[in-house]
């Protein structure tokens, strides 16, 4: 496999920089309590370190789903300090990030044995305010080696107003790191249970893969909001409408499918929906 692969638009590209958001249902079961999808997480570390292996380098964010989503569903602690459980409320966001850092050393294992040295930032511990624009040193994802990634993920963190806290979602981190960091070439976001953006709901009959999307395309989609506390399918359409101005490559992949994210760096294309 060559070191120099064809972007969608014909250019050369080579070495390219990746950054890729593995869904929160896609590394866990966001039904179960703390519920790890081993395989999945698995298949894509293998990936990874192939791509690593071509001398392309990679910052991964990774989402909650049962290791935060549930908990703080719970206690509301997306929309911060409720006076009547605020005790009960500190209680959980402690727990919710020693669970997130539970949840990222399954993945840095996982990378571990595929021979990846992960190096976790967790954004509890440098990184504060909500959505995009949160305050945070982007500058410690910039330098990366060979079988070295970057990794940081959805977490609770500290927010400098009445609310005291309240949920940053990984979404929101893809958009400053794609942004900010020099000479991303691709943006991916790696779905749990669909090939990439559908016309209708992933359950719902006659639903079928949008290939390009853009912001002026509606969407048909749904907001599980019994186990999701950030925006769902919809927050994440956001984050990457913001991210392609920048960035020549935005996708929505089938995270299950991770070989597509090879068949995209080196063709140029793949089955999944591209974001323009």
């Amino acid at each position: 496999m060559s070191k120099t692969i064809r972007s969608i638009w014909g250019s050369t590209l080579s070495n390219c920089k990746i950054v890729i958001k593995l869904g929160g249902g896609l590394i866990t079961d966001k039904s179960q309590l703390k519920t790890i999808r081993e395989n999945n997480i698995k298949d894509v570390c293998e990936v990874l370190a192939k791509i690593l292996d071509e001398g392309h380098s990679v910052i991964l964010v990774h989402g909650a789903g049962s290791f935060g989503h549930l908990e703080a569903k719970k206690w509301k602690l997306a929309t911060g300090y409720d006076e009547e459980t605020i005790e009960e409320q500190r209680l959980a966001v402690k727990k919710v990030r020693n669970d997130m850092m539970e949840l990222n050393k399954h993945v840095l294992n996982h990378l571990e044995k595929f021979g990846i040295r992960g190096i976790s930032h967790p954004p509890s511990l440098w990184a504060n305010g909500l959505g995009s624009n949160f305050r945070g040193d982007i500058n410690r994802f910039k330098e990366n080696s060979s079988k070295t990634i970057q990794i940081t993920y959805g977490d609770v963190v500290d927010v400098f107003d009445k609310r005291e806290f309240g949920i940053l979602s990984g979404d929101d981190l893809m958009v400053r790191l794609c942004n900010e960091v020099p000479n991303v070439s691709h943006c991916i976001f790696l779905l749990g249970d669909t090939e990439g953006l559908l016309t209708k709901p992933p359950n719902q009959e006659g639903a079928s893969l949008i290939p390009v999307w853009s912001k002026n395309q509606k969407i048909r989609g749904t907001h599980e909001k019994s186990q999701d506390v950030t925006g769902g399918i919809f927050l994440k359409v956001e984050s990457a409408s913001k991210i392609c101005q920048q960035v020549p490559n935005v996708w929505m992949l089938d995270g299950r499918k991770p070989e597509r994210i090879l068949e995209l760096i080196q063709t140029g294309n793949t089955i999944g929906t591209k974001v323009i």
